[in-house]
Order: C-alpha cells, then structure tokens, then sequence
C-alpha cells in the first residue's frame, strides 16, 4: 500500500503539468513588491477618511500623505461585489497591479493609494484591450497631479 501511494506521489511531482508550472512561474513578471502594498483595514480606512480623492468613469483614485516616511508609495485595490464574480475581480486587479507596478516611479513616494474600480470596467477593459486600460489609469494618475 505504502509504496503505491509513493509511486503516485513520485509520478504526480514529474508530470507535464508540474514542470509547466515551474517554467511559468520562472518567465513572469515581477508583482508590485509586498512593501508597495496597503493590506490593513486600519491603512485602507485612513486614506478614504484623510485622504483626497479624484473619479473618472471606471476608476476613483484615493490617496493620502503618510507622516513617516517609508521610502516607497503604498497601492491597494479594491474591487466590489458589484463588479462581477471573483474571476472577474481578481482578473481586474492582477492587470491593475501590473499597470500601476510599471508607474511606481512617476509617483510621490510619501503617499498611499487606494484605486477603487466602478461598475463597468471589466467589460470595457476585455473589449477595449489592455492599452485602453492602462489610459484610464494614466488619466486618473493625472487628474490627482494637477
């Protein structure tokens, strides 16, 4: 019995699909680092009751100025129910954070940002194509720099 549990095991970890995973992981981007991350409730709640906040069609932008400085803007997402399924809020935020990983530079390093997406977005972004989402996050960007 032992053995041919093993034996499943030995077969399972060399399989196709195992070392697909491995390749893959290997060829993908960088993510948008843990320190560049809001991840608390308390961080999130500061910057909608401190913070500023500019709106466009599909995106609303919030952010506020950290009294300690940590050396790096701070991003988070968030992405309602009403959006759609888990799927489609997940698939909006990893593009998001794509987005928003390869802008990091261009922003104040003092601030936090809470990127809240509207109703609509999903769909606009799958029909549009990616480089239409990454104008809608360049225009929301500009609106809270003027």
């Amino acid at each position: 019995m032992a053995s041919a549990a093993a034996c499943r095991r030995a077969q399972a970890a060399s399989s196709s699909s195992a070392a697909g995973r491995e390749g893959a992981s290997a060829s993908r981007r960088e993510p948008v680092q843990r320190r560049n991350r809001l991840s608390r409730s308390r961080d999130f709640d500061a910057v909608y009751g401190r913070g500023r906040s500019v709106s466009t069609r599909f995106l609303t932008l919030y952010w506020f100025q950290r009294e300690e400085a940590l050396g790096a803007p701070r991003l988070g997402f968030a992405v309602p129910k009403s959006v759609g399924n888990a799927v489609a809020r997940n698939r909006i935020k990893r593009q998001l954070r794509e987005i928003m990983r390869a802008r990091l530079a261009g922003v104040p390093a003092d601030n936090d940002y809470v990127l809240i997406v509207r109703s609509g977005l999903p769909e606009a972004a799958e029909a549009n194509g990616h480089q239409w989402l990454e104008q809608r996050v360049d225009e929301v960007l500009g609106k809270s720099a003027a």
